[in-house]
Order: structure tokens, then sequence, then C-alpha cells
């Protein structure tokens, strides 16, 4: 029997939901299912503690309210309650068996069976089970082995979890690049090779969200490697067809968007075309077409990078260094981007009130000459001085056209 110590076990607010939860189901009826489990088992660090019980939702709802804890019925027709401890969520799910399925979403019926609700699960690794004293349970008889072996296996038929939810491709690749050591199962590969196409058939909402996760793995390089080599990617991600910058800059950065920027082309169109068909939001789409957008050479002027700064952002600057030094690694990119990242971008420093000091009426001209002044602003490398002459000379070409001094 496999057992583990962990802090998370007997803090006080985790003692106070599970004795909530005995006290109306008895001793037994509650256990800590999933991640924290897996995790817990192979040395990685616990986010979330989520719990399977066989009380209904309707009396995990009673038992927190008996015990004053608060409870969230975040999805309580699929059987999950949310109990909040000392301000720490719990996720309180009652077991569960599938009735039905589409490949996107699943009817339930509640069970108190833990072998049925560990057969619906997507993993054997997943499929673990802890009672309040740290014993494991592992229905599969093969989760515990695979958690330290580094196996991402399917509970029972790959083909069969995959057409319960097509999502399950995905999460297959990232499991694999959080967890998986040595080449993927080849079982599960072919079944998520042969079902990549329903992928389609899921939310854009649900797919950009389990992309970004496996983006963010310490290296993603093997999972997408394979997703390459099985098809699965050129379904999800058709553009990603040089992942020669990506395989770079992953050493270089954890961050899940600029990494998915590392697998786009060139093209700001592109960029934004995939953010639309993932549904990514304004932020991250922004990102992903200033990136795209421009490109800062090796031997660029400080003076440049100063400009972009200022027109672009230090995001979308930085951006673009980092995705240069992915496609030129002998490049030596550390000035340019100590000046992106330090760069005290400035204001610009006149506006409406000293250009109608300067004799130009509130209208269509004081865009202009605040337009004038910025670019000789910008192309004198932002002085902190002279703008009384700067603006005169911008006011001068708006108001007399031909004049150039």
């Amino acid at each position: 029997m496999t057992r583990f110590d962990a802090g998370w076990l007997t803090d006080p607010k985790t003692v106070a939901v599970l004795d909530a939860l005995e006290a109306v189901g008895g001793p037994g009826c509650v256990r800590f299912v999933g991640g924290c489990v897996r995790n817990t088992l192979v040395g990685q660090a616990v986010d979330d503690l989520d719990l399977a019980t066989t009380l209904k939702p309707e009396q995990v709802v009673e038992a927190l309210k008996a015990a004053r804890l608060k409870a969230v019925p975040t999805g309580i027709a699929h059987g999950t309650v949310t109990a909040v401890s000392g301000g720490r969520p719990y996720e309180i799910t009652t077991l569960r068996r599938d009735v039905s399925t589409d490949g996107r979403r699943a009817t339930v019926a509640f069970t108190d069976d833990w072998a049925q609700d560990a057969a619906r699960r997507d993993f054997r690794l997943n499929a673990l089970y802890a009672d309040r004293t740290g014993t494991v349970f592992d229905p599969t008889g093969h989760g515990v082995d695979d958690a330290h072996a580094g196996r991402v296996v399917f509970v029972g038929d790959a083909a069969t979890r995959i057409e319960e939810d097509y999502l399950r491709i995905l999460r297959f690749f990232r499991f694999f690049a959080r967890y998986g050591r040595g080449a993927p199962d080849p079982e599960g590969l072919a079944a998520c090779a042969a079902y990549a196409d329903g992928l389609a058939r899921l939310s854009a909402e649900r797919v950009s969200k389990e992309l970004l996760k496996l983006l963010a793995a310490p290296d993603p390089r093997p999972a997408v490697t394979a997703m390459a080599d099985s098809g699965v990617l050129a379904v999800l991600l058709p553009e990603a067809a040089d992942r020669s910058r990506f395989e770079i800059l992953v050493e270089r950065s954890e961050d899940p968007i600029l990494r998915l920027s590392a697998l786009l082309p060139h093209d700001p169109q592109a960029a934004g075309a995939v953010a639309t068909r993932l549904r990514l939001t304004n932020g991250q789409r922004d990102r992903l077409i200033a990136a795209a957008s421009d490109r800062v050479a090796p031997d660029a002027a400080p003076q440049t990078v100063r400009a972009m700064l200022y027109r672009d952002g230090r995001q979308a600057t930085r951006d673009r260094i980092a995705l240069t030094g992915a496609e030129r690694p002998r490049a030596d990119l550390t000035a340019l981007d100590h000046l992106a990242e330090t760069w005290p971008i400035p204001r610009l420093p006149v506006g409406g009130r000293e250009v109608a000091r300067a004799g130009i009426d509130p209208g269509p001209d004081t865009g202009r000459v605040l337009a004038a002044f910025e670019a000789g602003w910008i192309a004198d490398d932002f002085p902190g001085d002279g703008h009384a002459e700067r603006l005169a000379r911008a006011v001068a070409r708006v108001t007399w056209p031909g004049r150039t001094g």
C-alpha cells in the first residue's frame, strides 16, 4: 500500500472540510483525487486540492453549511460543489459514471462506486485517490507506477476515452509535456492521430486553454514534436510548419504566448487569424500580432530600439528581440534586451495647451502639429529640451506646408 505525508493533509483548513463531510457520510466517504495525489507522489508542487465523495451534491452543501463553511455550487448539475475553508477553495465532486457522451460533453449519473468513477477518468495517473491519512488508492492498478515512471496512459481503451471527449487528445500531449519521460504511449498516440479531426468539434476556448497549458510546461518540445509527427499539430495549428524558432526559444522563455508566437510565421495577419480562431483574449491577440509585425535586427542601433519602445511598448519590443534571438541564436542581444527592459519610456512633452499657445486654434491642425512635433522628437532620439523650438518648427510645417526648416 502506497502512502505519503504532505502538509496539506493536516492543514486545519483541509481538516475542517474533511470533518464536515465525514460528519454526514461517515469515515471514508471522501478522498483526495487527481492532481494533488499525483503531484505529491512525484514531488511536484500542489496547487489545487480536489476531493471526490460518495455524498450527493445536496448532502455536500448541507454538510458544509452545518460546519459553517461556505458552499459554492460551481457545477452542481455535474456533481461539483466548491467549499471555501479559511479562504482556500476545495472542489468537491460526487462520484460519477457516464450515461452518454458525444465527444464534447457527458451526461452523468451519480454513483457510490469508486471504480466506476475511476473508469471515466482520462489517464491512469489521474485516477488516483488518497484518504486523509495519505493512503493511496489506485483502482486501475497502474496509476502509481505510471506517475513514477512518467507514463501517460489512457484509462482502459484509448479510442473510447477520446470519443467521450476529444479534448483528451490535447490533454494527452499536455500531460506528456508535464509528466512524461521517454516516448509517448504508442496506443494513446495512435488514437490521438486517428481522432485528430475531432478537435474541430470543440469550443475554441477549451482548445486554447489546453494549448497554452501545454506550452507552459517546462519543456514542451517533445510533446509538440509528437503532435507534429502524429498529424495533430497540423489539424490544430497548420501555421506551425517551421518549429526551429520554437525549439530554441523554449530554452530562453517559459512564456506560453511567446512560445506560441515562435510557432507562427512572421506575419501579423496569420497571427491575427490564429488568435481569432483560438478566441484568445484581446490582450493575447494584440500581443501575437505585435510580435509578428516587426523585427529587431541584431545590430539595431539603440535609437531604433528606443523608437520601437515608444511606439509599440515594452512587451512587443522584448518579444521581438526574443524572437530575433531564436532566429539568430549566435547573435548577442543582451544589450538590446537590457535597454528594452530598463529604458524609461517618456511621454510626449507637449500637448494641446502648448499648441494653442503657439497660435493654433483648436481643431484638426492641433493633431497635425502634435504629430509633426512627435515625429521630429522621435527622430532626434527623445531629447529632454528644445521643445519650444521643435514645436515652432512643427507649427511652421503645418501652417506653411512648403517650409522645410
